[in-house]
C-alpha cells in the first residue's frame, strides 16, 4: 500500500518571487524574452499562451525559468479569486531560451529527492490547496497572496517519490493527448477561416467549383458599396429577407424580467451571452426558468431557424436555433433575427456574421459609433449583407457543415479528455486510487 502523508509546501520546496518591472521594460519577440504575467494563468491552473508578453534585459540565473519549472500566481484581478494560487508549468520556448516571471508570480522549486515537480504542479490544482491560497489572500479590488504564509499550506502527498513520478506520467500522457487535440482544433479553425473567406469572396459556380479569383476573371464580379461580390449576388439589408407577418429583429426582455429569483435547477433553458460558443451553444453556461415563467416570456422564446445574436460585448457572436432548441428563451443582452427561409438560409446568415469580413467591418464601425459596443435594431437594419442565390447559399452551407462536423468531433473528444483528467486527478492526486509500481522501471526514472 502506498504511504501518503500530510506535507507542508515549505517541507517540499523553496520559493522565489518574480522580477519587478515597468511598462518601459516590455519588448517584442525579437528584442525580449518570454515574460509570464498573471494573464498567462488559466482559472484553476494551466498556461494561456495568449497572455504571453516579452521583456527586455538580462536576468539573474535564479530568475531564469526553463521548461517544466512551476510557478503560481500571487495576485488576482478576479473577484472570485479564480487566479490567485493557480499554478502554471513553463512550456518550451525554444532551445536555450529561458523565460522570466513577473512580480505577480512566485516560483516553487521542489527538492527533487522528495518531490517531483510535475506531480507538484498537478497537485496544486486541486481545490484543497487552492482554497488555502485564497484564504491567505486579501484585497478589495485586487487580491494579493500573503507569500509568507505559503510554506504553511499543506496537502496529502505520496511519501515515495516513485509514486509521485508514476502518477505524474499518467496525467502528463493525458495532457499530451489534450495538447494534440487542441492543435488539431486550431488547425481546423484556420482551415475553416480560409474556406469561409474563399466561399464568401468567390462563391460557388454552376459546376460546383469556386469561382476564379477576381484578379483572374474580373467579368465574374461586381463592385458594390461593401466591396466586390460575385455578379449574381446582391447586397441587401436584413429587412429585405424578412418574412411577412413576423418581425425580423427582436431584442431580449428587460433585465428585470430575468433575475436570480427566476433561476431553477432545470426547466426551460435561457440563452446567455456566455452560452454562445463558436456557432454552437455551451450547455454549461445555460440558465433555466420554470415552464410557467417561460410561457410568460413567450414573445422572447426562440424558434427553429432563427439566429440568436449578441448585441453587447462581443457583438455579432451568434448561433442558429435548431429543432431541439425550439422554445428556449433569449436573455436581455441578445437579439433574435428571423428571416424567410424561402429567400435565405439562416446558417448562411450566421456564417456571414462570423466570417464575412465585409459584414464584420460594418458591425465594428456601427456599434462603436457612440463609444459603446452595443447593437440595436437600427444598427442591424443599416448593415448590407452579400446574399448569394438561395441554391448557392445551400451549397456554401453544406461545405461549411462538413468541416464543422470535424471541429465538433474534436471538441467532443476534448471534453471527454478533460472530464477523464479531472476524474483521474481527484482519484490519483489524493490517494483514493493507488497506483502499482514496477520497481525496476520506476528506479530507472528516479
Amino acid at each position: 500500500m502506498n504511504k501518503w502523508r500530510n506535507f507542508k509546501l515549505g517541507e517540499l520546496a523553496e520559493f522565489r518571487k518574480g522580477v519587478n518591472y515597468t511598462s518601459s521594460d516590455y519588448g517584442d519577440r525579437d528584442s525580449g524574452r518570454p515574460f509570464i504575467t498573471i494573464k498567462c494563468f488559466v482559472k484553476g491552473g494551466g498556461y494561456e499562451r495568449a497572455g504571453l508578453k516579452y521583456i527586455k534585459g538580462q536576468f539573474k540565473k535564479e530568475d531564469q525559468l526553463c521548461e517544466g519549472d512551476v510557478i503560481f500566481s500571487v495576485t488576482d484581478l478576479t473577484r472570485a479569486g479564480d487566479i490567485v494560487g493557480s499554478p502554471l508549468q513553463i512550456p518550451s520556448f525554444g532551445e536555450g531560451l529561458y523565460a522570466v516571471a513577473s512580480m505577480d508570480c512566485m516560483r516553487i522549486e521542489p527538492d527533487e529527492s522528495i518531490c517531483d515537480k510535475h506531480f507538484l504542479y498537478q497537485r496544486m490544482m486541486l481545490p484543497d490547496i487552492r482554497r488555502q491560497m485564497v484564504a491567505f489572500s486579501a484585497g478589495s479590488t485586487v487580491l494579493h497572496l500573503d507569500t509568507r504564509q505559503v510554506p504553511r499550506i499543506s496537502g496529502l502527498f505520496p511519501a515515495d517519490i516513485r509514486v509521485q513520478k508514476r502518477i505524474s506520467r499518467i496525467l502528463r500522457s493525458i495532457d499530451e493527448t489534450i495538447e494534440k487535440t487542441e492543435v488539431l482544433i486550431e488547425k481546423y479553425r484556420q482551415i475553416k477561416a480560409g474556406l469561409m473567406n474563399d466561399l464568401f469572396t468567390r462563391g460557388i459556380d454552376a459546376d460546383g467549383k469556386l469561382r476564379p479569383p477576381r484578379e483572374e476573371a474580373p467579368e465574374l464580379y461586381q463592385e458594390t458599396p461593401i466591396g466586390w461580390i460575385p455578379k449574381d449576388w446582391e447586397e441587401i439589408p436584413l429587412r429585405g429577407m424578412s418574412q411577412d407577418g413576423v418581425a425580423h429583429i427582436k431584442t431580449g426582455p428587460f433585465g428585470s424580467s430575468l433575475k436570480s429569483e427566476h433561476w431553477r435547477e432545470d426547466g426551460v433553458p435561457v440563452i446567455t451571452i456566455g452560452a454562445l460558443g463558436e456557432g454552437e451553444f455551451i450547455s454549461e453556461e445555460l440558465l433555466y426558468i420554470s415552464d410557467s415563467y417561460a410561457k410568460a416570456l413567450r414573445e422572447y422564446q426562440m424558434r427553429s431557424g432563427e439566429v440568436v445574436f449578441s448585441r453587447v460585448a462581443d457583438v455579432g457572436r451568434s448561433v442558429v436555433i435548431e429543432a431541439e432548441q425550439d422554445g428556449w428563451v433569449m436573455s436581455s443582452n441578445l437579439m433574435r433575427i428571423h428571416i424567410d427561409k424561402q429567400k435565405a438560409n439562416p446558417h448562411f446568415l450566421q456564417y456571414m456574421l462570423s466570417f464575412d469580413s465585409r459584414v464584420r467591418k460594418q458591425i465594428r464601425c456601427k456599434v462603436n459609433s457612440s463609444g459603446r459596443d452595443v447593437a440595436n435594431g437600427q444598427v442591424l437594419n443599416s448593415i448590407l449583407f452579400p446574399w448569394a442565390p438561395i441554391e448557392e447559399q445551400e451549397e456554401i452551407v453544406r461545405r461549411a457543415f462538413s468541416l464543422d462536423k470535424k471541429l465538433c468531433a474534436e471538441r467532443r473528444l476534448m471534453q471527454v479528455l478533460l472530464d477523464k483528467k479531472s476524474g483521474l486527478m481527484e482519484d490519483l492526486l489524493t490517494g483514493k486510487t493507488q497506483v502499482a509500481l514496477d520497481i525496476e522501471s520506476e528506479a530507472a526514472h528516479v
